[in-house]
């Protein structure tokens, strides 16, 4: 009888963990594991974000490289997956020595060839509502359709832009408060090493 009154509850509690309503991502499927190592990590629009996406990857222990001027060639060096850190600086281009059509255009072709090598992409808005403006709006417009999941940070994503684009394209859209909490997140949608 004690063996029963044990048994039961612990039935019951699994029934309601599997049949309670799960939060999926946008696309209704599970984003774990979608990505493998290692990640090329680039630029678009030249913002100092893409620093942050280092660390983020440092911190989730995925291997990965850095190209703030990512070029298609750089996929064939072996990414698994490729990281768009999208975020404007005029600044920052300036420093690069690229305009921002060049910019669009060196975007362009890198997510061309990710297409073609079956190379999935994800984005990154690391910077907030600071961040955006027209030529990050228009990047992000740009960029975003092609990713299969992205990370975003709250504050940037205050008009919804993120979340229309994620959904009208089915993409995974993780939204954090802080930059510190997107290593976990980041870190599950990678499959683990070999």
């Amino acid at each position: 009888m004690t063996l029963l009154r044990i048994v039961l509850p612990a039935a019951a509690a699994a029934v309601l963990v599997f049949t309670a309503p799960v939060p999926l991502p946008a696309s209704g499927q599970n984003a774990n594991g979608l990505f493998e190592m290692p990640l090329l990590i680039t630029s678009a629009g030249q913002s100092p974000d893409v620093q942050l996406a280092v660390i983020l990857a440092k911190r989730a222990g995925i291997d990965h490289s850095l190209s703030k001027v990512a070029a298609a060639g750089d996929l064939a060096a072996g990414a698994k997956s490729l990281a768009i850190v999208v975020g404007a600086s005029l600044k920052g281009l300036g420093a690069a020595g690229i305009d921002t059509a060049k910019e669009k255009d060196r975007v362009k072709g890198l997510l061309a060839e990710a297409e073609k090598r079956n190379i999935p992409v994800l984005v990154m808005h690391l910077g907030g509502e600071q961040r955006r403006g027209q030529l990050t709006d228009e990047m992000i417009a740009e960029v975003l359709p092609s990713a299969a999941w992205a990370l975003v940070l709250k504050s940037g994503n205050h008009d919804g832009l993120f979340t229309r684009i994620c959904e009208e394209h089915g993409i995974s859209l993780v939204e954090i408060d802080k930059t510190a909490e997107g290593a976990e997140p980041l870190k599950s949608v990678f499959k683990p090493k070999d």
